[in-house]
């Protein structure tokens, strides 16, 4: 709340792993994490938890669209990014090996 002020209620959803791999050039493409269903919705925070060393793939980051300017999350295990599910973010294709990680979802009521 001291740094996003919103209004967290709840975790409505199960926690979930994802593993990127080189096999496909494992990534996911721009978008936000806001969606049509009513759960999806009502998400508020995004957390994205590394669970990978990071020798064990190359790509593969995680990176948030600032208003144009692109970041890339830390990405030591166990490393957590925090940000507002509304942010357009993505995880950059995997060239070696396989990325893994966990992300869980705060949700709240409409934005007002």
């Amino acid at each position: 709340r001291e740094h996003f002020d919103f209004d967290i209620t709840d975790f409505g959803e199960r926690l979930q792993v994802a593993t990127y791999d080189e096999s496909n050039a494992g990534h996911y493409d721009w978008h936000s994490d806001i969606g049509d269903g009513p759960i999806a919705r009502r998400r508020k925070l995004t957390i994205v938890v590394q669970l990978s060393e990071p020798a064990a793939y190359q790509g593969g980051e995680l990176q948030i669209n600032l208003g144009g300017a692109v970041w890339a999350a830390e990405r030591g295990i166990g490393d957590a990014t925090l940000f507002a599910s509304f942010m357009l973010h993505r995880v950059a294709p995997v060239t070696f090996g396989r990325r893994n990680s966990l992300t869980c979802w705060c949700h709240g009521p409409h934005f007002r």
